[in-house]
């Protein structure tokens, strides 16, 4: 494993591997985290704006004894000033990592490509895969280390965010299914099961997902979209078609009151603060891996 820039590009066995890591080092954290990355650093470029990844990288890169240098496009001027593969070529030999928030897959694949130090997909218009092992995460802290059996029911837009999400139920035996308006369908080779209605959706699901209607980039689509996914909204009458053993995640940030309520956000049957705090332990071990040789 050299660079994660999909879920869809690991084996079950590196998805497990990775996961199984992060449960370690969090569980070995309150007795001194050991430097596995001590004199290595990780460079971050943010596009995007960002909270979580930013906090959790920066803070795990420290945890496990490393450096981070933080980059952004007004210094950078990627694809502009500086081609993406030089910007690459040069990082490469002066960092010995690379973590990425872009809008554009594409410049993530190019990275890849000529980098020979390890690549993190941070976030793209494609997918989010670190915050799928951070779902992930959560879901074993909930039901245990195999998943294999289990339900999860994504709620809404089938954005980036789903389509890691339904990649990583596919490397752990997890049924996946979408269910959101006719024009916003998950795109992806992961199976998906299609449901319209999202209590028949929730029925059988140990795990109900809530995200963003409107994602960066598109503010302009606003006012359609919270027309159309007012039906997909995360509430406390869609809790109840549910089991009573099903747990509730929203990667965040969480518009309350839009796709979710603040009942069922602040529940007894939401996990999304854990899940969140999960973002530092995945991302650990991710680094971990790719940098530190586990």
């Amino acid at each position: 494993m050299k660079h994660l820039i999909n879920i869809c590009d690991m084996t079950p066995e590196q998805t497990r591997h990775v996961l199984a890591v992060a449960h370690e080092l969090r569980d070995a954290r309150a007795a001194g985290n050991e430097p596995i990355l001590s004199g290595k650093t990780l460079a971050m470029y943010f596009e995007k704006p960002s909270l979580r990844t930013r906090v959790s990288f920066e803070q795990g890169m420290y945890e496990l004894g490393g450096r981070v240098i933080v980059l952004g496009q007004g210094e950078v001027g990627l694809g502009q000033r500086e081609s993406v593969a030089d910007f690459t070529r040069v990082m490469e030999g002066m960092v010995q990592g690379i973590m990425a928030r872009v809008y554009d897959h594409a410049m993530l694949e190019q990275m890849a490509a000529v980098s020979g130090v390890p690549v993190i997909n941070a976030l793209s218009d494609l997918s989010h895969p670190c915050q799928a092992l951070a779902d992930a995460m959560t879901m074993q802290d909930e039901f245990g280390e195999d998943l294999s059996g289990r339900t999860v029911a994504f709620i809404g837009d089938g954005n980036n965010v789903a389509r890691s999400l339904a990649a990583i139920c596919e490397k752990l035996g997890v049924t996946f299914i979408h269910s959101g308006p006719a024009n916003f369908q998950l795109e992806t080779d992961a199976p998906v099961e299609r449901i319209g209605d999202p209590q028949a959706a929730v029925k059988n699901a140990d795990a109900i997902y809530a995200d963003t209607f409107v994602s960066m980039g598109q503010e302009d689509e606003k006012a359609a979209r919270l027309k159309v996914f007012e039906p997909y909204q995360v509430n406390e009458q869609l809790l109840a078609a549910a089991p009573d053993h099903a747990i509730v995640l929203h990667c965040l940030p969480a518009y309350r009151g839009i796709e979710i309520t603040d009942a069922v956000m602040d529940g007894p049957s939401s996990r999304v603060f854990p899940q969140a705090h999960n973002r530092l332990h995945a991302q650990k071990g991710l680094l971990a891996v790719l940098m530190g040789g586990l």
